[in-house]
């Protein structure tokens, strides 16, 4: 089970899956230039949504088709620090009516 994280330092934003930095995924879909960000709808929060699903999910297509919807219901109400786990993600989308 991997384990997404994200938190607010001194050095700027730190996102974290089973304690790597998580990549941006531009290559897959490019919403923002300016990395990742939560706690609101917007590019950056976008980024980070895909960069979570298509790694959770390992196919650009899905991860792109449920990025919008993944972040209005889960990327923009994240606190300063957040974590979810692969089931809290599976859990997430299910009540998102993505699967």
């Amino acid at each position: 089970m991997k384990l997404y994280r994200g938190d607010r330092t001194l050095d700027g934003l730190e996102v974290t899956v089973d304690a790597s930095p998580l990549d941006t995924h531009t290559n897959i879909k490019t919403f923002s230039e300016n990395g990742f960000e939560w706690g609101y709808e917007g590019p950056e929060p976008l980024q980070l949504a895909l960069a979570i699903l298509f790694d959770h999910f390992g196919d650009g297509e899905k991860a792109v088709r449920h990025a919008d919807v993944f972040m209005q219901g889960v990327v923009a109400n994240f606190n300063n620090e957040w974590e979810m786990t692969t089931d809290d993600v599976n859990v997430a989308l299910k009540n998102l009516g993505c699967v």
